[in-house]
């Protein structure tokens, strides 16, 4: 595939996502619309998982791709806010992402959800 095409492919799932998101929390930013694996350009997944991540700013709850490619985000508050978005998204029928990385931007980052 193209860069060309899977940036709109990508396009089209992530802000799926995104409106998703900001059904849920009032606010949803678009993230990532392309993976590169092995060199090459993917749009990210159709799947749909949930998470939340710590971002220089605060918290977020993300979703995320089957390969944890961030698709959507909300914007950065305080942990209980992040983990109170992310169970209406699991409410919403979103499933919690079962690896305990994310890819967002160039950086991976830990999730947090389950911390004590």
């Amino acid at each position: 595939m193209q860069y060309f095409q899977a940036v709109q492919q990508g396009k089209q799932r992530a802000s799926k996502s995104q409106m998703k998101m900001f059904n849920v929390a009032g606010f949803g930013m678009l993230t990532l619309t392309t993976k590169k694996i092995d060199g090459k350009f993917f749009p990210v997944g159709e799947e749909e998982f949930t998470a939340v991540i710590n971002s220089d700013d605060g918290h977020v709850a993300v979703i995320v791709d089957k390969d944890g490619f961030t698709k959507a985000q909300s914007k950065a508050v305080e942990k209980e806010e992040a983990i109170s978005i992310f169970k209406k998204l699991r409410e919403s029928g979103i499933l919690e992402y079962p690896e305990n990385e994310i890819q967002i931007w160039s950086q991976s980052r830990p999730t947090i959800q389950n911390e004590v």
